[in-house]
């Protein structure tokens, strides 16, 4: 039997054009009972709910980020792999002792813990799909602050994902702080700009 705290850990924001990474990772309570489950098949309502109640009842949450220039710099995995350790060593530092981190997908961030990277794991894990939640909310509420700022673009709509709608308010509008310079459609412009 394992001795320590089980942390989840997922993130949101590997495909978007625009903005941060974000990681989360919670410690549950064990007879946790908030109706958990993957952030992506939650509404915009109930994750704003549950994001607050997982807070107000979670051992330990952290939300933590990797920026744009840390994407171009180490890759979108890299950068979200440097995200979740952010997100981890928060908790930990909270809490001390941990026995296991569990991460959504197939790939676990360099820890001085024993990690195990779960498929699915947001559907099947409550402190996963926590920890999906948060991030979730956290990105979600950078988005509708850049839309505040910049309503042409359309974040509030699309959250920085590469949509036609996004494309073509970029070909009109230009870039502004924080697109992720190394992404196809991003970098195509960077270079046109530069050769015209």
């Amino acid at each position: 039997m394992l001795s320590g705290y089980v942390i989840g850990v997922d993130e949101v924001g590997r495909g978007p054009l625009i903005g941060d990474v974000v990681a989360a990772a919670v410690i549950l309570a064990e007879d946790c009972q908030l109706p958990l489950m993957d952030s992506k098949k939650l509404s915009e309502s109930k994750r704003s709910v549950l994001n607050e109640q997982i807070k107000a009842q979670a051992i330990a949450y952290a939300v933590a980020v990797a920026t744009p220039e840390e994407i171009d710099r180490l890759n979108i995995l890299n950068a979200t792999l440097l995200a979740m350790r952010r997100a981890v060593d928060e908790v930990v530092r909270q809490v001390g002792d941990v026995a296991e981190v569990l991460v959504d997908g197939n790939r676990c961030p360099q820890l001085p813990h024993r990690c195990q990277a779960i498929v699915k794991g947001d559907a099947k894990i409550p402190a996963i799909s926590a920890a999906s939640i948060l991030a979730k909310v956290h990105r979600d509420a950078q988005m509708l602050e850049l839309d505040t700022l910049y309503p042409h673009y359309g974040f509030a709509q699309h959250k920085g994902y590469p949509t036609e709608q996004h494309l073509a308010a970029i070909q009109k509008h230009g870039l502004i702080a924080g697109y992720r310079k190394s992404f196809k459609p991003i970098k195509a412009l960077c270079q046109d700009a530069l050769s015209g």
